[in-house]
């Protein structure tokens, strides 16, 4: 194996999981938010909110996992959404915009990392595969 095979295997595993996770979490969100919003001290409303953003964009970055070629914009895009979303997760908390019980304050902190981890992944895969583009 190359190091460009084995860079695309990063990146497309890094899509894959992302895509998956997304389309996981959005459907939970969406379609669990009343026992969720008790569990979790975040509304209704924010979590299907959540859910009905998630679910697209899962199945848009599946779409790219599954392509033959991705362009290095098209990873950066969904580098750039997913840290954009680690912010507002952040923001949710400190700014009192919500006030989570405890487990929903560590729900919201852990996918927070879980995007993170799936950030960091996409761009080394990305970087990998095109150094001088990254």
């Amino acid at each position: 194996m190359n190091a460009m095979t084995g860079s695309w295997n990063l990146l497309r595993r890094a899509l894959l999981a992302d895509g998956i996770a997304c389309g996981a979490m959005g459907a939970l969100l969406l379609f669990a938010a009343v026992p969720l919003e008790g569990l979790l001290g975040l509304e209704t409303a924010l979590l299907r909110t959540a859910g009905i953003i998630l679910i697209p964009f899962g199945a848009l970055v599946l779409y790219f996992a599954a392509k033959p070629h991705v362009s290095h914009r098209a990873v950066w895009f969904i580098v750039t959404v997913n840290l954009l979303w680690v912010v507002d997760s952040i923001l949710l908390l400190v700014t009192g915009w919500a006030e989570p019980t405890l487990l929903g304050y560590l729900f919201t902190v852990g996918q927070a990392l879980a995007v993170t981890v799936f950030a960091g992944l996409e761009y080394a895969g990305l970087r990998r595969s095109a150094p001088a583009l990254a």
